[in-house]
């Protein structure tokens, strides 16, 4: 994985049989993952976990054992992160990995790690599934990155453990997966004890951490586990997930890998290599769909909405990780768009039953996969597409939409269509719709897209809501989409996911955005740096007995 080599094809499908990190216990409402990362199970070679430090690898299983909680022990009311190694409760991001990946490989390992810790506080707000840090041992910056994305976090008081985050004074960069950002806006630790607390390289422990916000709780140690499991089962009072109801088994993905093509039975993604694109195609809901919960509960994993958001969350996985020369992914899709308004109404109908909130929340983060990709973004709405309710989601997503009209045949003529649920069910990591994103929030633009709920809308009368970009008629539609593919490949791709990036969010910022926006793009800048990355830089030296070489200007 060094910058001369390629870096490994990533898989992101594991199950626990297969774990090398993570050990996973139930009792009754309280799951326990417990981090003992094998030194030797690197993604990647040249490094060690050493200290329960973590790779991607670490990450991939930590988002499948949350993923099975989910869905496959819906007793589970809270899941307690721990350690099982003695004095160690995690030492963060595995230094040497850092410095001899790629940058790219860098800042996707950054990417998806946020994204999982984001996901700890969607099932926290969205599904009534809690999340306790229990620190029994040192803490530093990625380790402390994840006990701050859960509800809680509770410090063995042993005069040794201490949380920190000391990549600016050890490294030259910044704590980047959320630390700062959850520091300030969630802990609401004050800000010069901050500036302190993340230029320190020792940490904060007992009763200071606690004070100072770093922390919710101490315990010593010989009253740490009976706290724990105290606490645990408070939190899980605070749920609502059924103490009764059978999981559901998520059976390992039906895919096909080729050299140019991704196929699972609802996505397909075919490369263009020669023009740098990827073609997605989202197949809709076919056959006799389910409408009450016996019937959901009876299809379990096959059932369409949880099978599409498995799908196609690791084919952006994959597609982000293992093809970073295809900047531009055209969307399409085929199918039934009142099959999918059905299939909505379903949803909306049901949306407090625990496997269809779980389901609805894989979607939602899954769609904010999309928010949060480097690559440009097309939707393409031909003859057979589906861009219905939960399925245009998918068009709001992208940069662009093009419809194309066929005034001589409206029976053909490609048809999209809203529903309530892309008003209520997936909104952005900014609180709000992508169709409140699209206008912005105006009133009067909504209400008219509310006034036209389930209606089938041809491109005249999508382009004239603003629903789509662009409404092109058979004559100019293969010109037109051949000639704004073509510039956009053409284009600076770095300045490009800068564009992308600050275009997609709008209206004030709130954590998650911060996070994804202000603080990635500086850890972006900064793993650049000659003073992070070059041959005397901070992570390049590091362990070698050397001190680092800056160069001082302040730019």
């Amino acid at each position: 994985m060094t910058q001369d080599l390629p870096p490994p094809r990533v898989d992101y499908q594991t199950e626990p049989a297969r774990y090398r990190h993570w050990q996973l216990r139930f009792e009754g409402p309280v799951a326990t993952l417990s981090a003992r990362f094998d030194e030797d199970g690197g993604i990647a070679p040249g490094y060690k976990l050493k200290l329960n430090s973590y790779d991607l690898g670490v990450d991939i299983e930590l988002h499948d054992a949350v993923q099975r909680i989910r869905f496959e022990h819906p007793e589970v009311r809270t899941v307690v992160l721990t350690s099982a190694r003695d004095k160690v409760f995690c030492s963060g991001a595995n230094i040497f990995m850092l410095g001899v990946s790629s940058h790219a490989w860098k800042v996707n390992f950054c990417k998806f790690t946020n994204e999982t810790r984001n996901g700890l506080e969607d099932s926290s707000r969205h599904s009534g599934l809690k999340f306790l840090a229990a620190v029994n041992g040192a803490c530093a910056g990625g380790g402390y990155e994840l006990a701050m994305a859960c509800d809680e976090i509770l410090l063995v008081d042993d005069r040794s453990s201490a949380v920190s985050l000391p990549e600016v004074p050890l490294l030259g960069v910044l704590p980047g997966t959320g630390g700062l950002t959850r520091l300030t806006d969630k802990r609401q630790v004050r800000h010069d004890r901050a500036d302190i607390f993340c230029t320190s390289v020792e940490g904060v422990r007992g009763q200071r951490a606690k004070d100072w916000r770093l922390v919710d709780d101490i315990a010593k140690p010989a009253a740490f586990a009976r706290k724990v499991q105290e606490r645990a089962h408070e939190l899980a009072a605070l749920s609502d997930r059924p103490a009764d109801a059978k999981g559901v088994a998520l059976a390992p993905l039906q895919r096909r890998l080729e050299p140019d093509a991704l196929r699972y039975p609802s996505v397909v993604v075919e490369i263009d290599r020669t023009q740098r694109t990827a073609t997605w195609t989202v197949q809709g809901p076919a056959g006799v769909q389910p409408g009450d919960i016996a019937a959901i509960e009876a299809a379990g994993a096959a059932w369409y909405p949880l099978a599409l958001a498995r799908e196609l969350e690791d084919a952006i996985l994959s597609m982000r990780t293992n093809e970073p020369d295809i900047g531009t992914w055209l969307v399409k899709s085929q199918g039934d768009a009142a099959a999918v308004l059905a299939l909505d109404a379903t949803l909306m109908q049901h949306r407090e039953h625990w496997l269809v909130r779980e389901t609805i929340g894989l979607l939602r983060r899954t769609f904010s996969r999309l928010d949060v990709s480097s690559r440009s973004l097309f939707a393409l709405i031909e003859p057979g597409s589906c861009f219905a309710g939960t399925l245009l989601e998918l068009a709001l997503a992208c940069d662009r939409s093009y419809q194309l009209m066929l005034p001589d045949d409206a029976a053909r003529s490609p048809k999209i269509a809203i529903s309530d649920a892309n008003f209520a069910l997936y909104p952005m990591i900014t609180g709000h719709s992508r169709l409140h994103r699209r206008y912005g929030g105006e009133t009067a633009a909504l209400d008219a897209a509310r006034a036209r709920l389930g209606a089938l809308l041809d491109a005249d009368a999508a382009f004239a809501l603003g629903l789509v970009t662009a409404n092109p008629d058979d004559i100019d539609w293969a010109d037109e989409i051949r000639i704004a593919v073509e510039e956009r490949v053409a284009m600076n791709p770095d300045a490009l996911t800068g564009l992308e990036a600050n275009l997609r969010f709008n209206g004030p910022e709130n954590l998650h955005t911060r996070v994804f926006g202000r603080l990635t793009a500086w850890q972006n800048w900064i793993f650049q740096r000659p003073n992070a990355v070059g041959d005397q830089g901070a992570l390049k030296v590091y362990g070698k007995g050397e001190r680092a070489r800056f160069d001082w200007h302040r730019v």
